[in-house]
């Protein structure tokens, strides 16, 4: 029961901190490191990957007019949507740089680069970078407007930010994918929504990659470890989303590049400390 209900905590964790940039992984290692799960590394591996999907899956509910490629017309028949079969196929160009370095490199991060000291490094200089970033455009109007005027090489360009995420916990895959977008003249809310949509065949992937690797053989508390876990991410993701695309309407982000900074110099402290004693 205990691990239930710590599984549940995970969740709440996972559905607040998936969508704001502030890191999720980064969150849910130390967590871990406070509250470590009685379980085994190979299934905490994958809960850690896993439990993500519960947040996506609140994307998919919230964005489904916008993200399935396909309506309904006069005679009750499927025709395909081409404005959104084309952004699926800027979200794939966008996807591929991470793809590819996840598949390359999963568990040499997984080995090398899954701890404290990382994740709070990345917290301070990804922060560092939201408030130099909003700074920089304070005074300047977003070239892109709309998801529609999404290039394909912007889709790329974001899409090699998300790579950093991908190697390095702590920087949060939306937060560098945010500032990438920034950084080429797309508007909060624009970039945002990308993000979101940029996260479904990313995080689909690199679970279905983490429950092979485990080899879906899980024991009865294991299944119900995560099925919590992802159902209260699920249900949390939906009041953060909504939250975050009424907050970025008349907010930038350096808050969260400031609890950012904050957070990374408190836990290189503990760490600090902690090697020391």
């Amino acid at each position: 029961m205990i691990e239930i209900l710590k599984s549940i905590l995970y969740g709440v964790v996972e559905g607040i901190t998936e969508w704001l940039p502030v890191s999720s992984t980064g969150h849910m290692i130390l967590l871990e490191e406070i509250m470590p799960m009685n379980v085994s590394d190979s299934f905490w591996n994958m809960f850690l990957v896993v439990i993500q999907l519960g947040a996506i899956l609140a994307v998919v509910l919230l964005y489904w007019n916008k993200i399935f490629p396909f309506r309904k017309n006069k005679e009750g028949k499927y025709i395909p949507v081409k404005s959104i079969w084309i952004l699926w196929s800027k979200i794939l160009v966008a996807t591929l740089p991470a793809a590819i370095i996840g598949l390359l490199l999963d568990d040499w991060i997984d080995e090398h680069l899954y701890n404290g000291f990382v994740v709070a490094v990345m917290l301070i200089l990804v922060g560092v970078a939201f408030i130099y970033i909003e700074n920089r455009n304070k005074n300047m109007r977003p070239s892109v407007t709309s998801l529609d005027a999404i290039s394909y090489k912007d889709a790329l360009i974001i899409g090699l930010f998300q790579v950093v995420a991908a190697v390095l916990p702590g920087t949060s895959r939306s937060g560098s994918t945010i500032i990438g977008g920034l950084m080429i003249g797309v508007s909060r809310a624009v970039v945002a929504e990308f993000t979101f949509f940029l996260a479904i065949p990313v995080m689909f992937g690199a679970s279905l990659l983490k429950l092979i690797k485990f080899g879906f053989s899980f024991s009865f508390l294991e299944f119900f470890i995560l099925a919590f876990g992802m159902i209260v991410a699920f249900i949390v993701s939906i009041f953060v989303i909504r939250f975050l695309m009424s907050y970025i309407k008349k907010h930038d982000f350096k808050v969260f590049g400031w609890y950012r900074i904050v957070l990374g110099v408190i836990v290189l402290g503990f760490f600090v400390v902690r090697t020391i004693l």
